[in-house]
């Protein structure tokens, strides 16, 4: 299992170092001056564009701007903002609970409707269940977010007026973030429906980016738990007589759910990236919607410091996930 470790931490590295090229690459290829647009309609005159460039750093090669950007990486230091003059990663930290909170109620959301909608479907076969859940899933993962975002809006917000069309809470509450988990810190604040307006607020943002992560697991969990039913100790535990649900829900689905894991492992990826579009039309003051303005605004700094940051979040989950596999089924822990 450590050499296991070993190996994946050693991969890490080069892939680091892509992302970091990629990180510094993305927003230098997009169209767009960051010095005139951080001017606006002022303008600025020729010498103070000079000026503005040297202390920006941006009179310098492409390629000693990269290693400069390199060397303050590794020293913990991701640059400062050219629009708010914030440190990028106290901009990100201070967004981060946002995007946290509606990722891991969407994956929560995905994981307790697919998991056993999926187990459901592969134990009845064929039958209309099956079908509709296939059919659901395939439907759900073909529909483009944004679209499926607004006709929520539509339905739910605009039609039947059940739920907010946007923001984390109601603007009649107001008080001081504790932990920056909306659920949290309106539940201690103790006023009342301040918890209640947070979770409406929640509900649409949370389906809609939870809706693809739920059919993948849907249709992930029907294929692994047909393939563990049809193996010879399932049969054979039927053959002794165990009752159907612990021959499905213990032996079938602890050796089922090691590709099912790495599924949802591999759903933080797409979680981090429907929340770009999901907290843009859901006005959600997370990371999503802060990368998109600092593309629109071309600050180069919090661009390139949220991609690096966002892709070591998926490094990481990916990572504890293969480690998860040795709790899921110890007799992995032996094979590595």
């Amino acid at each position: 299992m450590f050499r296991f470790l070993l190996n994946k931490l050693v991969m890490i590295v080069p892939t680091f170092i892509g992302v970091t090229i990629a990180a510094f690459s993305f927003i230098r290829l997009l169209p767009g001056d960051p010095i005139l647009l951080l001017a606006g309609e002022r303008g600025v005159t020729p010498e103070r564009r000079v000026e503005l460039e040297r202390l920006m750093g941006f009179d310098r090669p492409l390629w000693e701007q990269y290693f400069s950007f390199l060397g303050d990486l590794m020293h913990g230091d991701l640059g400062v903002s050219i629009v708010t003059k914030t440190p990028v990663l106290e901009e990100f930290l201070a967004r981060f609970p946002a995007t946290i909170e509606l990722s891991f109620i969407a994956i929560i959301f995905a994981i307790a409707l697919g998991l056993p909608a999926g187990i459901i479907a592969a134990v009845r076969r064929g039958s209309v269940f099956d079908h509709t859940v296939m059919g659901v899933s395939l439907t759900g993962y073909s529909m483009p977010i944004f679209w499926w975002g607004l006709l929520l809006i539509i339905l739910f917000s605009g039609t039947l007026g059940w739920t907010p069309v946007s923001g984390r809470i109601s603007f009649m509450f107001f008080f001081e973030p504790v932990t920056g988990f909306m659920l949290i810190d309106s539940w201690l604040s103790d006023q009342a429906g301040a918890f209640k307006s947070a979770v409406m607020h929640l509900i649409l943002p949370s389906i809609v980016l939870g809706t693809i992560p739920l059919a993948v697991i849907a249709r992930q969990t029907r294929s692994s738990m047909l393939e563990v039913l049809s193996e010879d100790y399932v049969r054979t535990a039927r053959a002794k007589g165990l009752p159907p649900w612990r021959v499905v829900g213990i032996h079938a689905l602890r050796n089922a759910l090691i590709t099912v894991i790495t599924v949802i492992g591999l759903q933080v990826g797409v979680l981090l990236g429907g929340a770009i579009l999901t907290e843009t039309i859901f006005a959600w003051p997370g990371i999503g919607k802060w990368m998109i303005d600092s593309i629109f605004r071309r600050d180069y700094p919090s661009v390139q410091g949220g991609l690096l940051l966002i892709a070591s979040i998926v490094m990481i989950v990916n990572l504890l996930v293969d480690l998860t596999y040795g709790l899921v089924n110890p007799s992995i822990r032996h094979e590595r």
